[in-house]
């Protein structure tokens, strides 16, 4: 039975999740409160590793979500859910593109579509950031502004951010920031 969930559950997320990997995080967000098979920090910490090895993120995050609750089977059925309406979607659209390929009601229809996918993205990031970047339990709990901010993200983000304008750490490859923020992850231990 849980293998029938994960499988619907991940359908879902990847029926909705237009734009890509980030538009997913807020359909996990809800997913893990919902069911509880996982928590926001396993959230960030699905992101950051989903992030950092090759794939499209959402389908490592499913794939980590099923591998977490029932090894390989549960990781191959999270995906194949998460998969499936995109493979559904194409099949359908690749038929009726060669009919309808100058048809302005097609035109419309993708054009409508994104600001919904911008809006996806946008409310990611604004999850990755209050994540990373804000301590709203110790906020809440009467810490005061300054326990509202985790400083140590925000100054790993500050430094990314002018190393990546510097000229010649723009031409480095992107695993070497990512490695690096690693290594600062360690050491500082987020």
């Amino acid at each position: 039975m849980i293998y029938l969930r994960l499988f619907f559950e991940f359908f879902k997320v990847g029926l909705f999740s237009i734009g890509g990997g980030l538009a997913t995080i807020p359909f996990l967000t809800d997913l893990g409160s919902r069911t509880g098979w996982f928590t926001s920090g396993e959230l960030a910490n699905m992101i950051a590793i989903s992030e950092s090895t090759p794939g499209p993120m959402g389908v490592n995050m499913a794939t980590y979500v099923g591998f977490h609750l029932r090894g390989i089977p549960g990781g191959v059925t999270a995906t194949l859910g998460l998969i499936c309406p995109s493979i559904l979607v194409i099949l359908i659209i690749a038929g009726f593109l060669k009919k309808f390929r100058e048809s302005r009601g097609v035109d419309a229809v993708f054009y409508g579509i994104r600001p919904a996918s911008t809006a996806l993205i946008a409310a990611a990031l604004a999850e990755v950031c209050s994540i990373a970047l804000l301590n709203l339990n110790a906020f809440s709990g009467g810490g005061g502004m300054a326990a509202l901010f985790q400083w140590k993200g925000i100054l790993l983000a500050v430094i990314v951010f002018l190393c990546l304008q510097a000229g010649p750490l723009k031409k480095l490859h992107p695993i070497v920031f990512i490695a690096a923020s690693a290594v600062a992850g360690a050491v500082f231990q987020f």
